[in-house]
């Protein structure tokens, strides 16, 4: 085991801070943070996605704080610096549940000296735990605001028995296989065996392959054109993006490297050179073996086990949507959209989609997220800041 010493300060802007938190449910857990030197504030506390870090939220937190907020943004279980070292394929999978991720949550805000945060944000992966905190502790969460992954949230209890079959059984997998051109699913992908090693390497390694990566997904690729499916059919998923839906054998950074932009990435401005190498840094340090642990509970059915623990409930505080015009992510799981404004949540408060941002919302188009989130606070907790 490595003693790590917090993310270096000269990666990060002014006025954040990075540290590490001991006992948080048998982690050391590394943090961000910044409005921390007053302990009155109210707390926002930020989730990221996968393959992302803490560090995807820097460019939102100044502004968060500057507003009143103390913010709060952990690298969660098997990502960054939370992660001693890399994570063997056969660990147990029960540390990486959902229903511990929200212990992870609840010990780290109990670490803070808190018994309530005003807001949980969660994008991409850390949107389906933003709503699983939301749904499962509301008397904690006050608001929660999904990014990018729309919640489906709860299935009702009519469903309950249907909506426990593991997703790897999900018939879909075959048809896949079964096109002209044989797909595959990355959900199946990433709980593979495979799919650790293939994007494993030096930091150069997955640098490049994390360049092509995040410009794959963003609105600086030209071929993005987001649209709801007609429904969940091999034909259907097809339409989408590779990075979604991939030729069957091919590994991801095989899929990604023909799209990496044509400068190599030297004129992203949302995601510089040096802002990648923390990323790459860290991924080259830990391996993403951690962070697939989500997608294997996802797929041999323990967030739906997870889940069906609330079959019939809904998120009672309330919930706000933000993604990027040019996310395929709203739109990759049929009808989870439509559920989420309509079903899931009781004070859904609507969707945003900002225009010039991908997937990465939160930092392709930082200023147009940051707005939203204050727009959307004060009106929603208890815990609203102080005004002079």
């Amino acid at each position: 085991m490595i003693d790590l010493p917090p993310l270096d300060a000269a990666v990060l802007p002014a006025n954040i801070r990075a540290r590490f938190v001991d006992r948080v449910n048998g982690l050391r857990m590394h943090l961000l943070e910044a409005g921390h030197e007053d302990p009155s504030r109210p707390c926002l506390l930020l989730l990221h996605g996968f393959p992302e870090l803490a560090y995807s939220w820097r460019k939102v937190m100044p502004a968060l704080a500057k507003a009143g907020y103390h913010v709060v943004a952990p690298d969660l279980r098997g990502y960054g610096r939370t992660a001693a070292g890399p994570v063997p394929y056969k660990a147990d999978l029960a540390p990486f549940r959902m229903h511990n991720l929200l212990l992870d949550l609840l010990c780290l805000i109990a670490a803070l000296d808190r018994e309530r945060v005003a807001a949980v944000i969660g994008h991409d992966f850390g949107s389906w735990v933003a709503g699983f905190c939301a749904l499962a502790r509301p008397d904690v969460f006050e608001s929660v605001i999904l990014m990018s992954a729309p919640f489906a949230g709860a299935p009702d209890l009519n469903a309950l028995a249907d909506s426990l079959r593991p997703p790897a059984q999900d018939p879909i997998h075959a048809a896949l296989a079964g096109l002209p051109r044989p797909r595959e699913h990355y959900h199946r992908y990433f709980a593979s065996p495979a799919a650790a090693p293939d994007m494993d390497g030096s930091p150069t390694q997955v640098a490049a392959f994390l360049r092509a990566y995040f410009h794959y997904k963003s609105a600086d690729w030209p071929g993005s054109a987001p649209h709801p499916l007609a429904g969940w059919t091999a034909e259907a998923a097809a339409e989408m993006p590779a990075y979604y839906v991939m030729d069957l054998g091919r590994s991801m950074p095989a899929t990604v490297a023909p799209e990496e932009p044509e400068d190599g990435g030297a004129g992203c401005a949302w995601l510089t050179d040096r802002e990648l190498a923390v990323y790459a840094t860290e991924y080259a340090r830990t391996g993403f073996q951690g962070p697939l642990q989500g997608y294997r509970c996802r797929m041999d059915g323990s967030l739906a086990r997870d889940l069906g623990r609330f079959a019939g409930r809904r998120i009672a505080v309330p919930a706000l949507f933000v993604a990027g015009s040019a996310d395929w992510g709203p739109f990759q799981a049929p009808g989870a959209l439509d559920r989420m404004k309509a079903q899931s949540c009781t004070q859904f408060e609507g969707c945003h989609f900002i225009k010039g941002a991908g997937h990465w919302v939160q930092q392709e188009r930082s200023l147009a997220v940051t707005d939203l989130i204050l727009d959307f606070l004060p009106h929603h907790s208890d815990l609203a800041p102080a005004r002079n």
